[in-house]
């Protein structure tokens, strides 16, 4: 990776939808060369996907419960084990691997008590999790 890769990685972090040929205006490339670089990053695993970042409170204005949970993973379970068991929990909105006793920090969205009881189970069934604890955040 040379600067100029890490100027568009920088530009792609702020915006993922800026289109190529904007991109290449940016960093005065061609939009073929962008896209050249763009493809070889992405082969080359620097990238690893795009997505999409809401406000939760536009998206869901008040509703539910935001928790924050404390995972311990099973000896037997690694991080990119868990990460894909979460992937597709429409409820998790963010999961970050931290230092100290638990192995994860993950940030969600429940509507009520009861949604989060099966969130916690959820994990600890299908996605290697032995421990977790749970706080509620109250604003």
């Amino acid at each position: 990776m040379d600067a100029l890769d890490e100027e568009i990685l920088g530009l792609l972090r702020r915006n993922a939808r800026r289109s190529l040929s904007d991109i290449a205006r940016h960093v005065e490339l061609s939009a073929n060369a962008v896209a050249a670089r763009v493809r070889r990053m992405e082969a080359d695993g620097v990238i690893l996907g795009y997505t999409i970042v809401t406000d939760a409170e536009r998206a869901e204005p008040s509703r539910g419960l935001e928790v924050f949970i404390d995972v311990r993973l099973a000896d037997a379970t690694d991080g990119e084990q868990f990460l894909a068991g979460i992937g597709s929990v429409r409820q998790i909105v963010d999961a970050v691997h931290v230092t100290g006793p638990y192995d994860y920090l993950v940030r969600a969205r429940v509507s009520d008590t009861a949604a989060l009881d099966g969130l916690l189970k959820h994990l600890k069934k299908s996605c290697g999790v032995v421990q977790t604890q749970t706080r509620v955040a109250l604003r």
